[in-house]
């Protein structure tokens, strides 16, 4: 039987939004993406949820679901600090500016929306060539790609290197990773504008980066992207919360539903907790072309949706 959700006008079972969440955000978090950009188009797809309310109640999916992920990778030591507080400090602003984007110059999302599935897409494609160069290289060493279906064996704690205005640097498994503390605030401020706009947190967009143009391990930016994520869901919720009490935006539906957002993010709860947990059991190469799938297909719907839109 259906429930009526009062805020959104959504009709649905009520198991459905925690088992949708359960799934996909065991697989995503293993990537540090909490998976609230495939819980948006579920909802404006198959919940007929489309008012600007839905993108708070998709970052209310996040704030309940992604500290279980957290914790576990904090409980495991792999927790990159110096890499999350540059995350954390380049989205507050960018959330709130998006925010605003939202509701004053994207009350149609596709335009941008076809923006964010390109970018979506060269991510994706760099990470399908990333893992694909690393099973030609097992291939090469004689290996075997069936070392690459094992579990790494080695310590997965991380050590601070340095952490300056210059560079963030960490060692993970015998090798040393660093990266531009500038870049990284640079991109986690788009990621936040983008949170901001459409609800998704934004660790769809960061941690890719991550692993794709750093070059960092992906077994370490999952629990930095998934922090940076939850800080900027709860700045987001925080700030369409609040102006849904001035009367200028009253008629526009800006209040997160609340209900629904804690059904998914009960679902998310348990996802993310297992997957950060089975994370160290999988080998990045598979997280790599999964996530890839994952993003190449949400990027997919994006562009064939805008181009239906301009044929309209």
């Amino acid at each position: 039987m259906d429930y009526l959700f009062p805020v959104s006008g959504v009709h649905t079972q009520i198991w459905l939004p925690p088992l949708v969440a359960f799934v996909v955000s065991f697989f995503t978090s293993m990537g540090g993406v909490s998976g609230a950009f495939l819980l948006l188009p579920f909802q404006m797809s198959f919940l007929n949820f489309t008012s600007p309310a839905v993108s708070p109640t998709n970052l209310v999916f996040n704030v309940v679901a992604i500290p279980s992920g957290v914790w576990r990778y904090l409980r495991e030591g792999r927790m990159v600090w110096p890499l999350t507080w540059v995350v954390v400090l380049g989205t507050l602003p960018g959330v709130v500016i998006g925010c605003f984007i939202r509701l004053h110059w994207l009350p149609d999302p596709k335009p941008f929306k076809a923006f964010v599935g390109c970018v979506l897409l060269y991510i994706g494609a760099r990470l399908v060539v990333d893992a694909r160069k690393a099973l030609k290289a097992a291939k090469t060493a004689r290996q075997g790609p069936r070392l690459e279906a094992q579990p790494v064996a080695e310590d997965f704690t991380t050590e601070t290197v340095e952490f300056s205005l210059r560079r963030v640097a960490y060692t993970f498994q015998g090798r040393q990773h660093a990266a531009s503390a500038p870049g990284i605030f640079s991109l986690a401020f788009i990621v936040g504008v983008v949170g901001g706009v459409y609800g998704i947190g934004g660790g769809a967009i960061i941690a890719p980066f991550f692993v794709a143009i750093y070059g960092l391990p992906v077994h370490t930016v999952a629990g930095a992207a998934l922090m940076g994520t939850f800080i900027t869901s709860v700045a987001g919720v925080a700030f369409y919360q609040a102006l849904a009490f001035i009367p200028a935006y009253a008629h526009m539906h800006v209040a997160p539903d609340w209900l629904l957002g804690a059904l998914f993010g009960l679902g998310g709860v348990c996802g993310m907790y297992l997957g950060a947990r089975t994370q160290r059991f999988v080998p990045a190469v598979w997280i790599k072309l999964g996530l890839s799938l994952l993003l190449i297909y949400v990027a997919g719907r994006y562009l064939v949706d805008f181009v239906a839109y301009l044929g309209a």
